[in-house]
């Protein structure tokens, strides 16, 4: 039995074909394509997981400032902000924090899972470690939404993009998006064809966003955009479970993505020469920093 799939159709024609959820199927191609045992994956996703948390756990308890200078301490501010005025509940609350703090710890040199990359590296752990510490979940639920979320991410990079520099932020954390909203879904007890759907959402509802790195470094507006794309993949999956959709095969959405991303001019793809990079008071206070840096030269 060949276990290999290009895109999300034969992906669902496999689960339809074994009546397996998305998780269980790349398991067995990863094991079929791999060579490696179920234990092998399961010991590797279970590493992914400590990684993310304590990326989480890092930047929560003992924030420090990014390389740029430009975050620091805001997932430990969510972490102390009144409960009076939290208006999402536990759940959404814990993955923006989540999502904040993943983006800090990595632009602090932290160690992260790309997911699908550096950048977006929030999105994914803060949604279903969120779901798995407010919700009745078990651990197996945890891992196989992790696995379910890689074969998304597989499908968007073999068939779109996830470089912001080739297709915007939309191949970035719509990609991570995407990713979330379908583990969401079979965490939940979703179908592959519901996961999917949620994917395709995701994906539409970041279409065009761009990537404009204040200095060129992955910090702002990057952190918060990874702190939308995470409540972004909740209501998507929400949409999905409740069969709510546009109706666009997934597929067909990543390709879409995919055109939207190559049309954007070269400004808005990683290039820091658009967008929020030349905010005005964003060049105004690098040109202030730069001029420092080089005052402290001849101290």
């Amino acid at each position: 039995m060949n276990w290999d799939f290009k895109n999300a159709k034969e992906l669902l024609d496999l689960c339809q074909e074994h009546n397996m959820p998305i998780s269980e199927v790349m398991i067995k191609r990863e094991m079929q394509l791999g060579e490696v045992s179920r234990e092998s994956i399961r010991d590797r996703v279970d590493k992914c997981l400590r990684i993310m948390n304590v990326a989480v756990d890092k930047a929560i308890s003992d924030p420090v400032k990014s390389m740029g200078g430009l975050l620091g301490g805001e997932a430990n501010k969510m972490r102390h902000l009144d409960e009076s005025k939290r208006i999402c509940g536990s759940t959404i609350y814990g993955a923006i924090m989540s999502a904040l703090a993943v983006a800090e710890t990595n632009a602090s040199m932290g160690v992260i899972v790309a997911a699908p990359t550096a950048g977006s590296a929030g999105v994914l752990p803060a949604v279903i470690l969120s779901l798995y510490e407010n919700e009745d979940i078990s651990m197996d639920t945890l891992r196989r939404g992790l696995v379910n979320a890689s074969a998304i991410g597989y499908i968007i990079t073999r068939n779109g993009s996830v470089s912001g520099a080739e297709a915007g932020c939309q191949a970035e954390v719509g990609s991570a998006c995407a990713m979330a909203a379908s583990a969401l879904v079979e965490m939940m007890g979703g179908t592959p064809e519901q996961c999917c759907n949620a994917a395709s959402v995701a994906l539409s509802n970041l279409l065009g966003l761009v990537c404009d790195p204040v200095r060129g470094l992955v910090e702002v507006p990057c952190q918060t955009r990874n702190a939308i794309g995470a409540v972004g993949a909740y209501t998507a999956a929400q949409l999905a479970l409740a069969d709510i959709g546009i109706n666009i095969p997934l597929d067909e959405m990543v390709q879409i993505t995919f055109d939207v991303g190559r049309a954007l001019p070269e400004s808005l793809r990683e290039t820091a020469k658009g967008g929020c990079a030349i905010a005005p008071t964003i060049c105004a206070m690098c040109s202030k920093e730069a001029a420092l840096d080089k005052a402290r030269k001849f101290m």
